[in-house]
């Protein structure tokens, strides 16, 4: 392993001062903090007075549907936003995979709910499968329904009309169809830990339920064969994995058993007594869980099933997508803490405004109160669904502002550009903890930008970022 010396560069956390110093790596580690540390056969680097902060954690995304969006057909705004244009988008696309077309992202704003009459309208020419932006749903045409034999599954996501039949639509079944799909290896993950480098994340937490052996496999492999370079935590992993060797922070080539994941789903919510079971056989295997918790009502099941099962660190929420005010004391008092996603402020502010109910905006979302309430919360970006870009994401914390301008949306849970980059600076086991720092001894998972910290903290911007390192190893940039 190479040993570097970054010369020249701030400290994050000294703003405000003159302060420059030296940063010298070895063994994946900071071996040494100084002025003028001699180069000693080191790889140099000149940090030419930028800021040096720890590598963002993206504490929430899929890593898999990362890769699948990246070869799929996008049917939803901003790409597209009209019947006419999605079966335009369809119709380029040809046979993609064996002869399906996989499409992502769709909305209802493009041409209403979908099943597979609707869908063989736009294009029937062959098996079409289109899963909605929130990823819980699945939308196949007439074509698709027939190849993978929805009529006859037994799957409680399949979506019935009321003769039995099945209408095209599938929830929440993703491991359940790719099982009836063509034959097909995941795909890599080389491109997607690429994306990651460029905006300086060196550590995610995939947050997949159920996360198949061949996807944690694959995930493993491209790890080992330094494909995707980042650090990374599964939830999806069996309940009885062990998280013994996980430590604060995962390994570099290994993936590691997070909290458990359990999703919520409003489309089928558990029986309280199911939930509260669920909750205590991972606590029974030493795994706090992870709950998708995005609604009023599953937020308020969630808090009865917590009664009954009882709570232990590290139990997290999921998006919070609606948190009433009275229930910040309860997450506050049971030690909850908060895994979040803004930027879908800004990617569907316009939307939230339009189609949900005036009284539940100002839940919407929270940051702010949630932080004032004692509650930790960390950032994430639930890619693909939600955009990837942690200093985008930083920005819509900081103005709440939808893409498409106006008014900002619940301006009462703005925070600062530091509260909002603290969310991707804690660690992977410890989301909305502290804030890693840059010590003697700390992983040398680093990102070095091209700016002061006054300027990254006026506006944070990916074309910030001029190198990131992880395990002491340039990833991208030079």
């Amino acid at each position: 392993m190479t040993a570097l010396l970054i010369r020249n560069v701030a400290i994050y956390g000294t703003r405000g001062t003159d302060e420059r110093t030296d940063v010298r790596i070895a063994g994946g580690r900071v071996s040494e903090l100084g002025t003028n540390l001699a180069a000693a056969g080191d790889d140099v680097i000149n940090g030419r007075g930028g800021t040096l902060l720890p590598g963002l954690c993206d504490h929430h995304l899929h890593l898999h549907a990362m890769a699948a969006a990246a070869s799929s057909v996008s049917c939803g705004p901003p790409n597209v936003r009209t019947a006419v244009e999605l079966a335009q988008a369809l119709g380029a696309a040809g046979g993609r995979q064996q002869g399906w077309i996989r499409g992502t992202g769709y909305f209802e704003s493009v041409a209403g709910d979908l099943d597979a009459v609707a869908l063989d309208r736009l294009h029937d020419a062959g098996p079409v499968r289109i899963q909605h932006r929130s990823g819980a749903l699945w939308m196949l045409n007439t074509a698709a329904v027939a190849a993978v034999g929805l009529d006859a599954g037994e799957h409680p996501g399949i979506e019935r009309d009321a003769s039995g039949r099945a209408t095209g639509r599938l929830w929440r079944a993703d491991e359940w169809l790719r099982s009836r799909l063509p034959a097909a290896d995941p795909p890599s993950l080389a491109g997607v830990g690429e994306a990651l480098s460029r905006f300086g994340i060196t550590s995610v937490t995939d947050a997949t339920p159920e996360l198949s052996a061949s996807s944690a496999a694959v995930i493993a492999a491209d790890m080992a064969a330094g494909r995707l370079p980042q650090r990374v935590q599964l939830l999806g992993s069996p309940v009885a994995a062990s998280t013994s060797g996980a430590g604060a922070f995962p390994p570099r080539r290994t993936p590691t058993p997070g909290p458990y994941k359990i999703v919520i789903a409003d489309s089928q919510l558990p029986a309280l007594d199911d939930l509260a079971a669920l909750i205590a056989r991972a606590h029974a295997a030493d795994r706090p869980v992870a709950v998708h918790c995005v609604s009023r009502v599953a937020l308020l099941l969630l808090l009865a099933a917590l009664d009954a099962s009882g709570v232990m660190p590290g139990d997290r929420l999921e998006h919070a997508a609606v948190v009433p005010a009275e229930t910040i004391v309860s997450l506050r008092r049971r030690g909850l803490r908060v895994v979040t996603q803004p930027g879908f402020i800004a990617q569907r502010g316009d939307d939230y405004r339009r189609l949900m109910e005036p009284e539940d905006l100002p839940d919407l979302y929270r940051f702010r109160t949630l932080l004032a309430g004692g509650v930790r919360v960390g950032l994430s970006s639930d890619a693909p669904y939600g955009p990837l870009d942690p200093w985008a994401v930083m920005q819509a914390s900081v103005d709440r502002l939808p893409l498409g301008g106006g008014r900002p949306l619940g301006p009462h849970e703005r925070v600062t550009a530091s509260e909002a980059l603290t969310g991707y600076l804690s660690g992977p086991a410890d989301p909305g903890g502290a804030p890693r720092q840059i010590r003697v001894g700390s992983a040398a998972d680093l990102v070095l930008l091209h700016c002061s910290e006054q300027e990254l903290l006026a506006g944070p911007d990916a074309a910030m970022v001029r190198m990131t390192i992880i395990a002491g190893e340039p990833v991208f940039g030079q």
